[in-house]
């Protein structure tokens, strides 16, 4: 019975985790307003999240380091989160220098 527990405690969580992220994204996108978000914006908001998935990394890694989070399912699914965030926001940087960088070389 126990294992049917964490199981479904792991569910619900998972279930959460995913409707934060819908609430987010939504509000990232600006799906619940009429006027889009300026660019800065966007750039701010996922930044922020990024920063948040570091943070919640950070968390989680010293609970199971203390012991009070056993889950290695849910810490190693937090650090896999927080790297491919951390890959594509230096993705997104580096291809954003390069086209700066070809607009300074555009003659005028």
């Amino acid at each position: 019975m126990a294992i049917r527990n964490v199981a479904m405690q792991a569910y619900t969580n998972a279930l959460k985790t995913q409707q934060q992220f819908e609430k987010k994204f939504d509000k990232t996108m600006n799906m619940d307003k009429a006027e889009p978000n300026s660019f800065s914006e966007t750039l701010t908001n996922s930044l922020k999240g990024v920063n948040d998935l570091q943070t919640e990394k950070r968390a989680m890694i010293e609970d199971f380091a203390s012991g009070k989070n056993q889950n290695v399912h849910e810490l190693m699914i937090s650090l896999q989160k927080a790297s491919v965030a951390m890959t594509m926001t230096s993705t997104v940087r580096s291809k954003v220098m390069t086209a700066y960088q070809e607009v300074l070389k555009m003659p005028f």
